[in-house]
C-alpha cells in the first residue's frame, strides 16, 4: 500500500456564496445597514437639518449635512451621473468580493470585521443611489482643528478595516488572507 492510499484527500468544495459565518456576517451587515440608513433617515427627513442647520451636540461634536459626492475623506469627487454610477458599482463588486472573502473565513473576528466593511460600504451606495450623494453629518472638532464629516457607514468601514488589521498583526502576515 503506499502512502498516498493512507492519505484522506478532502473533495468537499465549499458553496461560493455561503459560508459556516455567513449567517452571523448576514446579520451584521444588516444591523449595519439598519442603523446607518436610520440615523440618516431621521436626519434628513424627521429632523430635516437641512432646513434646521447644524447642530452643537457637543462642545467638540456638531451634527450637519454635508452631500459628499466622493469617496473616503472627500476624495474623487463625482459631480456627474457616470461618476455616481460607477462608484456605485464599485460599491456593488468590492460588496460581493468582500462578502466572497467571509464565506472563507474561520474567526468571528474576521467575519465582524468584513461585516462592518460591507455594512459602511452598503449603507453608502444605498445613499449614493438615492441622493446621488453619500449623507454625512458627523464633525468632530477642537479648537481649530477640524475633522472631516462622516456618518455611520464610515464608522463600520473602519472598525471594520482595524479588526482586520488587527487580527493579521495578531496571528502573522497571512492571517486575514485566509
Amino acid at each position: 500500500m503506499s502512502e498516498l492510499d493512507n492519505t484522506s484527500v478532502n473533495t468537499s468544495r465549499r458553496p461560493l456564496f455561503w459560508g459556516r459565518l455567513s449567517s452571523f456576517v448576514l446579520i451584521v451587515v444588516l444591523i449595519c445597514v439598519l442603523v446607518d440608513q436610520g440615523t440618516k433617515i431621521w436626519l434628513v427627513h424627521g429632523f430635516d437639518i437641512a432646513a434646521n442647520g447644524p447642530v452643537q451636540a457637543l462642545p467638540f461634536l456638531d451634527i450637519v449635512l454635508v452631500w459628499n459626492r466622493g469617496i473616503s475623506y472627500g476624495l474623487f469627487q463625482q459631480n456627474s451621473d457616470l461618476g455616481r454610477w460607477l462608484l456605485a458599482g464599485l460599491t456593488v463588486v468590492v460588496s460581493i468580493g468582500l462578502w466572497i472573502w467571509s464565506t472563507r473565513c474561520d474567526t468571528k473576528l474576521v467575519a465582524l470585521a468584513l461585516a462592518l466593511v460591507i455594512g459602511g460600504a452598503v449603507g453608502n451606495g444605498i445613499d449614493r443611489l438615492t441622493y446621488g450623494a453619500v449623507v454625512d453629518f458627523v464633525h468632530f472638532h477642537v479648537g481649530t482643528f477640524s475633522w472631516y464629516v462622516f456618518n455611520m457607514a464610515d464608522v463600520w468601514i473602519v472598525a471594520g478595516v482595524v479588526g482586520l488589521l488587527y487580527d493579521s498583526f495578531r496571528n502573522g502576515p497571512n492571517s486575514a488572507a485566509k
